[in-house]
């Protein structure tokens, strides 16, 4: 079912003719009574239920608002246009807002791509855009976004892992953008049956279960701690490095394999100790 957007009589010519007609038809119903006009009276009564009738056709569109026309349960089509407008009184007329709205799903507790269980919220920004598909496709559009969200974040953290362990992995924690258009889109294939168009989606709270949060912390503590050992290593054998060939090509001394080993070992073990080296003089020769 699409959408067909239409548009109904203007409100305020309406506004001005049905008074009109009621205030004649009662005048004339009266002058019909008080001459016993029996052929004169029942028409203009019918015209008088009639026109009473029709005053229950106006209906307001506000600015982002539509109104789902239906008539004897056949869809007739949406006002979109803001304004005072008459239809048919007999129709049935159902308010669908077009603003831009939120929703914040609870925190989630699923397992993650390696086993975890973590805690995930998440919020989707969207608006309908298709009125026909929310009324008619779905049983109640905004409880059908709100469960189907909550179901794509399920589904989105146990695909990845919070962390990555490898180099170029996409995780929960680190690609914090382009888990977001993931989510998007996962959320939007599944709202566009409704009619309903998802502006943004993220996770605003992620975090380990309690349960294993403590631990986890440590494995985070003791990665961080491996990676920066690495770096200082790396740095520190480039230095000694550059310190060797320095010596070398600037002929400042002349030092055997040995003599190399004992300085790449001292240069390491100063370059990479957790604490300050307390210096020794040599008052001696190289060898002494």
């Amino acid at each position: 079912m699409r959408e067909k957007e239409i548009k109904g009589l203007s409100g305020w010519l309406m506004l001005i003719l049905l008074p009109a007609l009621l205030i004649l038809s009662i005048a004339m119903l009266v002058s019909a009574i008080q001459a016993e006009d029996a052929y004169q009276i029942l028409p203009w009564i019918v015209v008088l239920i009639v026109d009473i009738a029709c005053l229950g056709g106006f209906t307001v569109v506000n600015p982002n608002e539509a109104k789902v026309i239906q008539l004897f349960g056949v869809y007739k089509g949406t006002i979109k246009q803001q304004g005072l407008w008459w239809v048919n009184p007999l129709t049935r007329r159902r308010r669908v807002s077009l603003r831009i709205r939120n929703f914040e799903s609870s925190k989630l507790k699923v397992n993650d791509q390696d086993g975890n269980p973590i805690e995930i919220a998440a919020v989707v920004v969207w608006r309908v855009v298709e009125t026909a598909e929310a009324v008619f496709c779905v049983d109640d559009y905004e409880h059908f976004v709100h469960v189907q969200s909550e179901s794509a974040v399920r589904n989105l953290a146990t695909t990845y892992p919070y962390d990555a362990h490898v180099e170029g992995q996409m995780s929960l924690r680190m690609s914090v953008m382009d888990i977001a258009h993931r989510m998007r889109d996962e959320i939007q294939d599944r709202l566009s049956k409704a009619g309903v168009e998802v502006i943004e989606a993220r996770i605003t709270h992620l975090a380990y279960a309690p349960e294993i949060a403590s631990a986890m912390l440590r494995r985070q503590q003791a990665s961080a701690i491996i990676a920066a050992r690495q770096k200082i290593v790396e740095g520190a054998v480039s230095m000694v490095e550059m310190a060797l060939d320095q010596l070398s090509v600037k002929h400042i001394v002349e030092l055997d394999e040995e003599r190399k080993a004992s300085m790449v070992s001292n240069l390491l073990v100063v370059l990479c100790s957790d604490r300050d080296a307390q210096p020794i003089v040599n008052a001696g020769t190289l060898y002494q």
